[in-house]
C-alpha cells in the first residue's frame, strides 16, 4: 500500500510539473506574440507617409512607450488564456479542434493587413474608415473563428480596450502619432482583430498542451 501511495504521488507531482511547463511555454510564447505584433504596429504607423525609420528615429519611439510593448505582451497572455478557458466553460472546444498553425498565420497576416490598411489608406471620411474596417474585422472572425463565444469576447475586450486608451489619453499618460480622431475610428476595429487573432493562437497552444500532457498521463500509466 505505501509503495502504491508513493507511486500515485509521484505520478500526480509529474503531471503537475507537466502542466505547468506547457503552461508557462503558452505564456512565453503569447508575450512575445503581442510584443512582435505591438513593436510592427508602430514600425507601421512611423512609416505611413513612407518616411525612413533610422536607428535615431527608432530609439526615440521605443524611449516614448516603453511601457506599450511590455503592456500588449501581457494582454495577449491575458486574451490567448481567456479564450480557451472560456470554450471549457461552455461546452464548446470545436475552434480549437479545426485549428491549426496556418490558419493562425493567415489570420495574424490579415490582422496585420488591418493595421497596414488603417495606417497607410486615405479615406474620404472617418466613418467610412470605421465601416470598412468593422466589416474587414468581422469578416476575419467569421472565417477563422465562427463562434459566439468568440465573437462576444472580441466585442467585450475592444470596448474595454478603446475605453482605457481614451483614458490613457485624456490623462496625458501618452499621444498617438496620428490623427486623435482617426485613431478613435480604427482602434476598436483593431483591438476586435486582434483579439481574434490572439484567442486563436491560445486556442490551438492549448489544445497542444492539454494534447501532451494526456500523452504523457497514458504513457506514465502505461508503465
Amino acid at each position: 500500500c505505501a509503495l502504491i501511495s508513493c507511486w500515485i504521488f509521484f505520478a500526480s507531482f509529474i503531471k503537475i510539473i507537466d502542466m505547468a511547463v506547457h503552461l508557462a511555454l503558452r505564456v512565453a510564447m503569447l508575450f512575445l506574440f503581442g510584443v512582435g505584433v505591438s513593436l510592427l504596429i508602430n514600425l507601421m504607423q512611423a512609416q505611413k507617409n513612407q518616411v525612413l525609420i533610422t536607428s535615431e528615429m527608432w530609439l526615440g519611439m521605443v524611449k516614448s512607450g516603453m511601457w506599450v510593448p511590455p503592456a500588449c505582451g501581457l494582454s495577449a497572455v491575458a486574451i490567448g488564456l481567456l479564450y480557451p478557458t472560456v470554450d471549457r466553460l461552455l461546452g464548446d472546444p470545436t475552434v480549437a479542434q479545426r485549428t491549426d498553425w496556418s490558419s493562425v498565420i493567415r489570420c495574424a497576416a490579415l490582422f496585420v493587413g488591418l493595421n497596414q490598411a488603417a495606417a497607410k489608406i486615405d479615406f474620404m471620411s472617418h466613418a467610412q474608415l470605421s465601416l470598412c474596417l468593422a466589416a474587414m474585422s468581422l469578416g476575419l472572425w467569421f472565417y477563422f473563428d465562427g463562434s459566439r463565444s468568440g465573437l462576444g469576447l472580441a466585442l467585450v475586450i475592444a470596448l474595454l480596450a478603446a475605453a482605457v486608451n481614451q483614458m490613457m489619453i485624456c490623462l496625458d499618460a501618452y499621444r498617438p502619432s496620428v490623427d486623435f480622431v482617426r485613431v478613435r475610428a480604427w482602434l476598436p476595429c483593431i483591438f476586435f482583430s486582434g483579439s481574434v487573432t490572439v484567442g486563436l493562437a491560445g486556442r490551438l497552444l492549448a489544445a497542444q498542451a492539454n494534447s501532451a500532457t494526456s500523452s504523457s498521463a497514458a504513457k506514465s500509466h502505461g508503465d
